[in-house]
Order: structure tokens, then sequence, then C-alpha cells
């Protein structure tokens, strides 16, 4: 995975259930990305907070499947408009585009 981008990180995701232990192995994918690609460090470990966020808030609680639904469809969007390779305008976009995200609202 050391060679991960944004459309291997989206259809990983695409190809994933809704419960937490997705969002908790998406955080350990983002955490080698940033090891491998420190370049990319700030923007991964934006998306790792905004989804440690949400693990936070569900952990141990029951999960509404559409607050789920909700979520996943949400993140899914956000994955898919990140480009890890664009210029450094373009990841300062994406950065304030993940810092501005709320996964429950």
């Amino acid at each position: 995975m050391t060679d991960l981008q944004n459309p291997d990180l989206h259809a990983w995701l695409s190809q994933q259930p809704h419960g937490l232990r997705t969002y908790r192995t998406l955080q350990d994918k983002l955490e080698i990305l940033s090891r491998h690609e420190p370049e990319q460090r700030a923007m991964c470990r934006l998306l790792s907070g905004l989804v440690g966020n949400y693990i936070e808030a569900f952990d141990e609680e029951p999960l509404p499947v559409a607050v789920a639904d909700r979520a996943y469809g949400r993140l899914l969007d956000l994955v898919a408009s990140l480009d890890f390779k664009g210029n450094s305008d373009r990841r300062l976009a994406d950065i304030n585009r993940i810092a501005s995200c709320d996964l429950l609202n």
C-alpha cells in the first residue's frame, strides 16, 4: 500500500461495510500512507481525526442505520473529492474541505 492513492482509497472504501471497523481500518491505512508519503501527512491526519471523531461518538453505542449510511456517504464523497497528487493549492483546498467536514451533521 505504499503507493496508495485517492482512487485506490476510494475504491477500497466503497467496498466496505458501514460499521466502525471500516473507519478504524481506514485510520490504519491513512497512517501507513502518511508514513510513506510525508507530503500527504496533513491531509491524512485531518482525515484520520475526522474519522476518529465519528468512532468516538459511537464507540460501544448503538449506531442507527440512517446515521451510519449518511456518514458513510459523506465520507465516501469526501475521499472521492481528494487529490493526493494535486499541487499545493489543490492540497490546501482539500485540507480545508476535510477540516470543515462533519460526518455526524
